[in-house]
């Protein structure tokens, strides 16, 4: 492997990290390989600590390619949790209302997906990472203060009820880069009169990159570690 004219690591990352925990332990499985104090490693695409899934690595100067490699199709199986809502939208936060969901069935959801099918406008989550005056959203809602955000162009491609039982609903869900699967959660739970929250995440897709193709962080420092190295030429 060539870490420094580039590769993309292709990562399954575990629930409970954050996407620079993934970065941070490659890079310093890099770092120790190539008996350097700093390099270059960045990730396309963030992934919330709560969700799991496709998490692509660059090194090197293939970091060059992560605006590319983030502007592809995202595919996610969420599980959303009706009649009851969060402030983050998911499970980040404690449950601040309830709401009658008994009324909704499989009939309704189905009936509803089309309308979140396509170009849609989107207001992004409080507790995102959407900037405000340089400041991160979700910084200020730690904090309390009242965050405002503006609604955004996104494309749901596709969108597929899995399953449905009792209070939950699983869906497969293709997007444009930029989409919200938590604010989708809360979008759908007002559409069936009730309210909603994300339960559980997993980004099974990213471009052509498939979550079967990706390695564990562990299974990838094994390879860093043991793969033999290759060098640009002077």
């Amino acid at each position: 492997m060539d870490f420094i004219t580039g590769e993309t690591i292709l990562i399954d990352k575990p629930l409970g990290w954050t996407s620079f925990d993934a970065v941070k332990r490659v890079r310093g499985a890099i770092q120790r390989r190539l008996h350097v104090k700093k390099f270059k490693v960045g990730h396309a695409g963030t992934l919330d600590p709560l969700a799991t899934g496709v998490l692509l690595i660059c090194t090197g100067r293939a970091t060059r390619r992560i605006d590319e490699l983030q502007a592809g199709d995202k595919e996610y199986v969420a599980t959303i949790r009706l009649g009851a809502t969060t402030p983050s939208f998911d499970l980040e936060t404690e449950i601040d209302a309830t709401y009658p969901w008994e009324h909704v069935t499989k009939e309704s959801i189905e009936q509803v997906l089309p309308d979140f099918t396509g170009k849609i406008m989107q207001v992004p989550p409080v507790f995102s990472a959407v900037k405000i005056e340089g400041k991160r959203a979700y910084n200020l809602a730690r904090k309390g203060k009242e965050v405002e955000l503006k609604a955004k162009p996104l494309e749901i491609k596709e969108m597929e009820l899995l399953d449905f039982s009792g209070q939950e609903m699983k869906l497969r869900i293709v997007c444009s880069k930029g989409t919200y699967i938590r604010a989708l959660a809360r979008d759908l739970g007002k559409a069936l009169g009730s309210g909603a929250h994300l339960t559980a995440l997993r980004r099974t897709r990213v471009g052509n990159v498939r979550v079967e193709d990706c390695l564990s962080v562990d299974e990838a420092v094994k390879l860093i570690t043991e793969t033999e190295l290759e060098f640009p030429a002077n």
